[in-house]
């Protein structure tokens, strides 16, 4: 079950110097077989069914709506068998919200010589034990069944960044590379959505539009999908290694031109300025590791730019992460932010210390106060929406980000 309501659209609006602020921003209400999601909306990454070092409860405290689960991951460990036995993801991860997954075509791509694509599917090495094998949209359906995800994805091929700078470095995907790439993922969403409908899926199927950085193509993408009239729809291969000018690029071209009446899913991307960006493109949900990732590895998001807890400077700092944040990291128990007379939170100099020690609660509690500031930071979107106000919140987001913590 899928039901997309739109609440509310943002007029253009600009700056004096005539910059853009948006013009296609949305608000929106998805409801799901496991419950209804607010967008925009940014949704955590769970891999292998779990949201690195963070428990399901504090998700739920901190707002998440909906995660994401990984197909090709959870295919190899536990498998299927284990997680049927579950009656699919939300039992045996204790998760009772909505979840996304994917198919698996993005980690089948980024094994790069491991694999092989041809019309029927993807053959390959398992990364886990090196067992050989096959990955087809069919089988994609019938493991996110299993899964019994509320948002299934379309098995597609991830198109390569293609290089348009003639100096750039990295693989150059032609457009001949491309267009092919992009009609085998077209004749794929057909062999998904069969395979859904033989299945008697109750939840709902997403097609992804793909066409590397050619505007043409995306455009024969989206038409195509349209044809077939999923429940939403995805934009995929961004975020890949392109320039961040194409990506926008790209994304600019193709918001804007996604059904209405259907929710928009930009796939894999990306920073706190990305997020933005893409509801100003008439983006309304959103995943990426980033979060997770970064916090694992000394990189912290704030209301005022990014800090490295590594640096020697945080060693003495009594400050929280973000003065404006009520994580459990910044805010502490009582919820209460710096910026508004708490003091319950763990300084920076603490945090500095996790991380120089390996002490495995720094990168919990990094990973608490990222996920928490994404999901709030659209929070925000939200309710600048409701109000109206947009435009001024954007001009907010950029110059508070400038200003460094």
């Amino acid at each position: 079950m899928l039901k997309f309501e739109l609440l509310a659209t943002d007029p253009a609006t600009t700056t004096p110097e005539g910059s853009y602020l948006g013009s296609h921003a949305r608000r929106g209400r998805l409801t799901l077989n496991h419950g209804v999601v607010q967008t925009p909306i940014f949704m955590p990454v769970g891999t292998y069914g779990t949201v690195k070092g963070v428990m399901p409860r504090s998700l739920e405290e901190m707002g998440a709506q909906i995660i994401l689960g990984n197909t090709f991951h959870l295919w190899m460990r536990p498998g299927t068998e284990v997680i049927s036995q579950f009656g699919g993801l939300h039992d045996f991860e204790k998760w009772d919200k909505p979840i996304l997954t994917d198919s698996g075509g993005f980690q089948v791509w980024s094994l790069g010589e491991m694999r092989k694509i041809s019309e029927e599917g993807v053959k390959f090495s398992s990364p886990v034990n090196g067992d050989k094998l096959f990955l087809t949209p069919e089988i994609s359906m019938q493991i996110q069944r299993a899964l019994n995800s509320d948002i299934a994805m379309q098995f597609d091929e991830c198109t390569p960044y293609l290089s348009v700078e003639p100096k750039t470095k990295g693989q150059v995907t032609t457009e001949r590379e491309a267009r092919d790439s992009m009609e085998l993922s077209l004749r794929w969403a057909k062999r998904c959505q069969a395979e859904m409908d033989r299945l008697e899926n109750p939840n709902a199927l997403f097609g992804i539009v793909q066409g590397g950085m050619f505007e043409h193509l995306r455009d024969e993408s989206l038409a195509g999908l349209e044809e077939l009239d999923f429940p939403g729809i995805a934009v995929g291969g961004l975020s890949v290694g392109e320039p961040k000018e194409h990506m926008m690029r790209v994304l600019q071209h193709v918001g804007p031109k996604l059904p209405k009446h259907k929710p928009h899913y930009l796939m894999g991307v990306g920073t706190p300025e990305d997020l933005i960006a893409g509801v100003q493109n008439g983006i309304d949900m959103f995943d990426c590791v980033m979060p997770t990732r970064n916090a694992r590895n000394g990189t912290l998001f704030s209301r005022f730019g990014d800090l490295k807890i590594r640096n020697a400077r945080h060693k003495t700092d009594k400050q929280p992460l973000d003065e404006t944040c009520t994580c459990h990291a910044c805010a502490g128990t009582s919820g209460v932010s710096w910026a508004n007379g708490g003091r319950d939170g763990f300084s920076r100099a603490y945090l500095h210390h996790l991380d120089r020690c390996g002490e495995m609660l720094g990168p919990m509690l990094a990973s608490i106060h990222n996920l928490h500031y994404y999901l709030n930071l659209m929070q925000e979107v939200r309710d600048a929406l409701d109000a109206g106000r947009f435009g001024a919140f954007v001009k907010q987001f950029h110059a508070d980000r400038a200003r460094g913590v």
